[in-house]
């Protein structure tokens, strides 16, 4: 025994030197943070060699004295070894933000990248520096392996988003299980197309959505309570996803037939196939909402209870062809039910001609050896949305710029920039307007280590400045722009942190 346990730190060393010695043959300033990564992989991985050596030498002495049988040995050693690997047993994933934003007045002041009149219809502008809530996800998993080589993984998603600084928020809390599924993969009697495809069932998000994390919104959200195929091989270069997906329109309460009737509910079904053809995508939306041609969406006209979506999306590994880094963009459209080009399905109040059109864009790269960018673009136009003539165009761009100063402390800031022209023709009390927004923010960002945009966790200090034009506060008397001590030019200040593993 005590010769396993020397293995441990042994291991651990010649792991760390060995990738030391590579990184020095072939050191590249803008992959520090890959070798940064590998090099805490293989340490990781050395110590998990380890421990399972340890175990394992463990629980053959155990079994020998039990008089146990050698099959029903190496049986628990291979699943100790499978629980060292991580193919095995029990994980735990979060992401979290919490912080406070305070505006000149030493109040607290309202923020949220959903902030601007545009943002009632998807159009977000830039997160740091702006944003006064606390939302935690928690993600549990346990997997298993079976003896013929299949797989199994049962997660579970808790979540909760508060705007209060309390501690005590259970009056507010909005505390929800976002996803209950179980997923089936290696399944050694599935061949051809399906021979590494994986099964599911339950309530999930799509697990191929990706998002602009600098503006916190999807490209593509889907989700609900449904089924799916996951990674069939059609082709060589064709690797195809089908799904059924099943939404509730909650907020349903007034149709012509009952108009006292406050409970009624309508299922949206979401028929997803989503295509990969090497770095381009390509997903097809149909959707069929029963009933939901009886909701009263004002103006005496009907929802829809059809529609459509599509989306061709691409994945670079490079930042626009320019440099090392990546870019994602995308191109989507949806008429009736799926002019909510976002969240695919979740909104029941489109009409029936309603047509929306939406591009947004990313990257990231490494300007100079410390000074990391991540641009962002993202524009929607819309029409027929919510009654006759409506007509809504907002695009947003956002830069996020940060300096690696030390090992544990960067500078970040950023530029945000809205414009919108909005014409409700009256809808929900809305007002026509056209204007500006404008947000800069500067962090002061401390973290256990400092490389690429998605090291977490950090801790940041900001200061943001936001501006608007004047007509932008008459749109809605429902959001935050035009109330009091809130009409443009403002300060704000404050400190968040962010979590993410």
């Amino acid at each position: 025994m005590h010769t396993v346990t020397l293995k441990k730190p042994l291991a651990i060393a010649i792991a760390s030197a060995s990738l030391g010695l590579a990184g020095v043959a072939g050191a590249d300033t803008h992959s520090l943070e890959e070798r940064l990564a590998e090099l805490e992989a293989r340490i990781v991985a050395a110590e998990q060699r380890a421990d399972a050596a340890e175990q394992r030498a463990e629980l053959a002495e155990a079994q020998a004295e039990e008089g146990a049988s050698q099959a029903e040995v190496e049986e628990r050693l291979a699943r100790v070894e499978r629980q060292a690997s991580g193919e095995e047993g029990f994980s735990f994933n979060v992401y979290a933000r919490s912080g406070l934003l305070i505006g000149e007045d030493g109040k607290s002041a309202e923020g949220g990248p959903y902030l601007t009149p545009a943002g009632s219809l998807g159009g977000p502008v830039g997160r740091l520096g702006n944003e006064p809530d606390t939302y935690a996800e928690a993600v549990f998993n346990y997997r298993m392996r079976f003896d013929n080589g299949a797989k199994a993984r049962y997660t579970t998603m808790l979540a909760d988003g508060v705007s209060t600084s309390n501690d005590w928020t259970a009056d507010e809390s909005n505390l929800n299980v976002r996803q209950v599924y179980a997923e089936f993969s290696d399944l050694p009697s599935f061949t051809g197309a399906f021979e590494n495809a994986s099964i599911w069932a339950g309530k999930r998000f799509d697990r191929d959505n990706f998002d602009i994390h600098w503006l916190d919104t999807d490209f593509i959200f889907l989700s609900g309570t449904g089924a799916g195929i996951y990674d069939m091989q059609l082709a060589d270069s064709w690797k195809s996803n089908l799904s059924l997906y099943g939404r509730s329109f909650s907020d349903f309460p007034v149709t012509r037939e009952s108009p006292g009737d406050d409970s009624g509910d309508t299922d949206n079904l979401i028929l997803t196939s989503n295509n990969y053809f090497g770095n381009w995508q390509w997903m097809v939306n149909g959707m069929s909402a029963a009933d939901n041609e009886e909701r009263d969406i004002g103006e005496g006209q009907e929802a829809a209870e059809s529609g459509f979506h599509t989306m061709v999306a691409y994945h670079g590994d490079s930042f626009f062809g320019l440099g090392e880094g990546n870019f994602k963009a995308a191109v989507l459209h949806g008429q009736g039910l799926g002019a909510e080009v976002k969240g695919i399905g979740a909104r029941g109040n489109l009409t029936e001609d309603a047509t929306a059109t939406r591009v947004g864009l990313y990257g990231t790269t490494y300007l100079a050896p410390k000074w990391r960018v991540a641009p962002a673009l993202l524009a929607e136009t819309s029409e027929e949305r919510y009654v006759d003539g409506d007509q809504y165009d907002w695009a947003t761009l956002n830069v996020r710029l940060a300096n690696e100063l030390t090992q544990n402390f960067e500078m970040q800031y950023e530029a945000s920039y809205q414009w919108m022209d909005l014409d409700p023709q009256g809808f929900d009390g809305r007002t026509a307007v056209e204007g500006d927004y404008t947000k800069f923010t500067i962090a002061p960002t401390f973290k256990p280590q400092v490389g690429g945009f998605w090291q977490r966790p950090e801790i940041r200090l900001f200061a943001s400045w936001s501006d608007w034009d004047e007509e932008l506060n008459d749109y809605s008397a429902d959001d935050a722009f035009g109330s009091d001590e809130f009409t443009g030019s403002q300060w704000t200040f404050g400190v968040q942190t962010e979590v993410w593993f």
